[in-house]
């Protein structure tokens, strides 16, 4: 059974796939396409992320659909299996679309490694199992630049977020190379961190922070939002804005806010529940435009945010413990949306020549 279109693809081609989905769709489609007869597929990677410990797209031959299977593997207790190539969920999927055995090969010499999982109407002959063992060989090069790919991608996603992680791979390394944006704003730290630092360990600090971070970060991604840094115990986040769409930033800024009090509020009962001190923080809003690009050392960059915009959101930020509030909106922002806010006045802020309208939000 001759196999030289699909090896051929997989040596000039296979590489300049888009993705591992399209990469399996495309294999399985060529050896189809050789006489092999095949009702499905599976390629898994393992994945370098915080939460993910390996990916599994599933390809149907009937309708050509490739799926996605997400492995959340953080640790195995000591004595527990490693997990099937493809996952348990994969190796149902694969059953459940075709009669014949499973036939899973290993590409590369690591254990860990990608793998690629076959099913066909009936059990594979000697030979299909032999040309299947030679394509996962020829794979194992279009599959480690895939792999790569995946890698940086998934890092600077990690610490950049999924915009910023984009825009610095589309844009030169260079300093000054950059963008003007419009943007929500929202600037948030904890109020009292260096004294709980300097009284607690190291590790129940680090516990405070993450569990922090999980609110506030998680609420603002759950909206639409990026955080493009984190600041010792704050964080800058932007809600950036698409066309005419400014009140919807606007509100989904507000939106996030307000899930992220609802968090640290059960987070608190918990905390206090265990003997743990509170985690009070205050928050601030802001919209305006911002320069969105690189600044640093000729050869150590930063992609951040920068402007008078910024500026004002940090400031006003600063306002949350004298005013006793955990929230803060300027008056640009509270101008955008049709949330009731609260006025508190007009106040001067240290460093920003023209003093800003200051609002709240209800308790309610």
């Amino acid at each position: 059974m001759p196999f030289s279109s699909t090896l051929g693809w997989l040596v000039d081609a296979a590489c300049e796939t888009a993705g591992a989905d399209r990469l399996l769709a495309e294999l399985g489609a060529h050896l189809i396409d050789d006489g092999l007869p095949l009702a499905g597929g599976a390629l898994t990677l393992a994945v370098p992320h915080p939460l993910i410990s390996r990916r599994t797209w599933l390809w149907r031959a009937a309708t050509g659909e490739v799926i996605e299977g997400l492995g959340f593997a953080p640790g195995r207790p000591a004595g527990e299996p490693e997990p099937s190539p493809t996952g348990d969920a994969g190796q149902q999927w694969l059953a459940a679309i075709g009669a014949g055995q499973v036939h899973v090969t290993s590409v590369g010499p690591r254990h860990d490694g990608p793998s690629l999982s076959w099913i066909g109407p009936r059990p594979f002959t000697p030979q299909e199992t032999d040309h299947l063992c030679q394509v996962a060989r020829f794979a194992a090069a279009p599959l480690a630049a895939l792999t790569a790919r995946a890698t940086l991608t998934t890092a600077l996603e990690a610490y950049l977020g999924r915009r910023t992680a984009a825009r610095v791979v589309a844009a030169p390394l260079r300093r000054g190379v950059g963008e003007t944006i419009q943007a929500a704003l929202l600037y948030a730290d904890l109020r009292g961190f260096t004294a709980l630092s300097e009284s607690h360990p190291p590790a129940a600090v680090i516990s405070a922070l993450d569990a922090w971070f999980d609110r506030i970060a998680g609420a603002i991604h759950a909206f639409g939002g990026e955080v493009l840094k984190f600041i010792g115990d704050g964080l800058l986040a932007i809600f950036p804005i698409t066309g005419e769409a400014r009140r919807d930033a606007c509100e989904a800024a507000l939106r996030a806010v307000s899930a992220a009090r609802a968090g640290m509020a059960h987070l608190d009962a918990e905390r206090q529940q265990q003997g743990l001190p509170a985690l009070p923080f205050g928050a601030a809003l802001h919209v305006g435009e911002v320069l969105w690009g690189n600044i640093g050392a000729a050869d150590r960059l930063d992609f951040t945010a920068i402007g008078p915009a910024v500026n004002l959101v940090s400031r006003l930020q600063g306002l949350c413990r004298p005013l006793q509030e955990t929230v803060l909106v300027s008056g640009a922002l509270a101008a955008e949306t049709q949330v009731p806010l609260i006025a508190l006045g007009t106040h001067a802020l240290r460093g920003i020549a023209t003093p800003c309208a200051v609002f709240t939000v209800s308790e309610k």
